[in-house]
């Protein structure tokens, strides 16, 4: 491998670490509102939105509950913005909130979560 490939190589595994998966859970009728306000402040490029049946331990009793799954695609520069946001507007007393680093990811995806408003249209 020359030293460019190698430099390249570096330079692709050091920006794959730079994106994250943030996953948090929330009533279904609180998805989209979180999902679109992430999205539109910019602290999130894309979030999908699952069904998620929910079986947890929460002040001494067993729960179930019905929820949504918002998986949220986010520049790690974003994060504590995004947690913040999240707090400050998510339904729950205590959130889900975890973040997951990507290890690997396509360099042109992973290139726009960096900034999404800087793709290019695909033809």
């Amino acid at each position: 491998m020359t030293p460019e490939a190698a430099q390249a190589g570096e330079s692709n595994r050091n920006r794959m670490t730079e994106a994250w998966i943030v996953l948090c859970t929330c009533p279904e009728e609180a998805a989209d509102r979180l999902a679109r306000t992430v999205v539109e402040q910019k602290l999130a490029a894309c979030v999908n939105i699952t069904t998620a049946r929910s079986v947890y331990r929460w002040r001494g009793q067993i729960e179930t509950a019905a929820e949504s799954l918002l998986i949220m695609k986010v520049a790690c520069t974003h994060y504590e913005d995004l947690e913040q946001r999240l707090r400050a507007i998510h339904p729950y007393e205590l959130p889900e909130i975890l973040a997951i680093p990507v290890e690997r990811g396509l360099p042109a995806y992973l290139a726009w979560l960096a900034d999404p408003d800087a793709a290019e249209p695909s033809p």
